[in-house]
């Protein structure tokens, strides 16, 4: 991979690559798996932590080797069969694991591995059989003959393998004299020496066989990956205009009949509701977006939309925002840690920053809660009704009262009581509002 991140841990759609392999283990068996570690032990425990045993490979020795270090924690497991996958492999689906355990257990064959038929070997062993189609050996690519290099059945390198054989059978894998590694493919010659059954099953998704070892086989599996996620939300019920431009992370949920329009980014643990409308050119990152909303061209990292609510064009609504029910956050408005009431309206130019707007309020073009006095963040408060004039300047912490206006320009460093008008600069109130259905003094 060229870098200074394991490669297990890059990310894939949202998550690490072995995320995706221990998450399909535990959907495939309900157990824990046990993940073999070399040099990076540290940093994987760090990402997956209790929801793994670990057994420790200190020399990288080969597949084999790897296998071999988890005998001391699983030799006396009461497992009739084992699963053997790579964590590099994100691809792999439960359903898969499922088909070679049952098989294997229905067979009673010592191993069952996976192959597929592809023409881009990505330097997969080649599965080798006699004239009668049976399994006879897996040779990997380095130890290939020219002859062997030209067959196209694959080694998925995905086996389960009866318990009760393996664990002898490891001490018979002699080292590879070119690499000086244990290969655990030769499992497959032992086997057919002690006149066991070795079975294949070919996979039907190639894309399960994708194995990382550079950037360019990620971005492979990522395109893979991508697919398989937008089709799924797809037969939910989903509308996705353009697959190809729509990235949808692994955790995020969609509801049905909401249209995703082309170039956007859904990620994280995003959650959306039925009947809304995302895009184009949208990125919701840890967000929650309800029914029947509308983000256009916007960006939303940790925010919250409720129902029937709309952001955009080009609104950015930050860590801690919450635009309420039927609210609207035109273009160019910017919200952080700040609550915008519902059918209240921040049409263009604004920034709430640790704002809390009640409903149905206006808030004019240009207006800003100035938060920020050099040393902490300061609260602006308005209230319910109030209407907010074009440029208005904020100076927090100020409270604007309910169905108080500010005039166009006002730069409020004081608090502006309920029903009042306050205009200038610095702003002073110059009259006051008759509640709503009283007359003015």
């Amino acid at each position: 991979m060229r870098s200074s991140l394991p490669k297990v841990l890059h990310p894939l759609r949202g998550l690490p690559i072995i995320e995706h392999a221990v998450r399909t283990i535990v959907q495939a068996t309900g157990q824990k798996p046990l993940i073999v570690v070399g040099a990076d032990a540290g940093l994987v425990r760090a990402v997956i932590g209790e929801r793994a045993e670990y057994a420790v490979q200190a020399d990288a020795l080969g597949t084999g080797h790897a296998v071999m270090q988890a005998e001391i924690a699983l030799r006396g497991d009461p497992a009739q069969q084992f699963i053997i996958t790579a964590a590099d492999m994100p691809l792999v689906r439960p359903e898969t694991l499922q088909r070679l355990a049952a098989e294997r257990e229905r067979s009673g064959a010592a191993i069952v591995m996976l192959t597929v038929l592809v023409n881009d070997p990505r330097g997969f062993g080649r599965v080798v059989r006699d004239a009668a189609g049976n399994v006879r050996a897996v040779v990997e690519e380095v130890a290939c003959t020219p002859e062997q290099l030209r067959i196209s059945e694959l080694n998925g390198a995905i086996y389960c393998i009866e318990a009760a054989w393996l664990w002898g059978a490891l001490r018979r894998i002699q080292p590879n004299p070119r690499k000086g590694e244990y290969f655990l493919t030769d499992l497959v010659e032992i086997a057919v020496a002690d006149g066991r059954t070795v079975r294949a099953i070919g996979g039907d998704d190639i894309d399960e066989c994708i194995g990382i070892n550079t950037r360019v086989d990620l971005a492979d599996a990522d395109a893979a990956l991508r697919r398989r996620i937008n089709r799924a939300h797809m037969l939910n019920g989903v509308s996705i205009v353009d697959p190809t431009t729509t990235y949808i992370d692994l955790d995020v949920l969609i509801g049905a009949d909401t249209t995703i329009l082309p170039n956007c980014h859904l990620l994280g643990g995003t959650r959306i509701g039925t009947g809304s409308t995302i895009g184009p050119d949208t990125l919701l990152r840890d967000s929650i977006v309800g029914d029947n909303c509308d983000i256009r061209q916007s960006v939303l990292e940790g925010a919250q939309v409720d129902e029937g609510a709309s952001a955009g064009p080009f609104s950015h609504l930050r860590e801690g925002s919450h635009v309420g029910r039927g609210a609207h956050v035109g273009n160019f408005g910017e919200m952080k840690k700040s609550t915008l009431g519902a059918h209240s309206k921040m049409g263009h130019f604004g920034y709430l920053g640790d704002a809390t707007v009640g409903e149905g309020v206006n808030i004019g073009a240009g207006a800003v809660t100035c938060n920020y006095d050099g040393v902490r963040k300061n609260p602006t408060t308005i209230g319910d009704g109030a209407f907010i004039g074009s440029d208005t300047m904020l100076v927090a912490p100020v409270e604007v009262g309910a169905n108080a206006t500010t005039g166009a320009g006002a730069v409020v460093t004081k608090n502006v009581p309920p029903d009042s008008v306050a205009v200038g600069l610095p702003a002073r109130v110059i009259r006051r509002k008759a509640p709503k259905g009283g007359a003015s003094s």
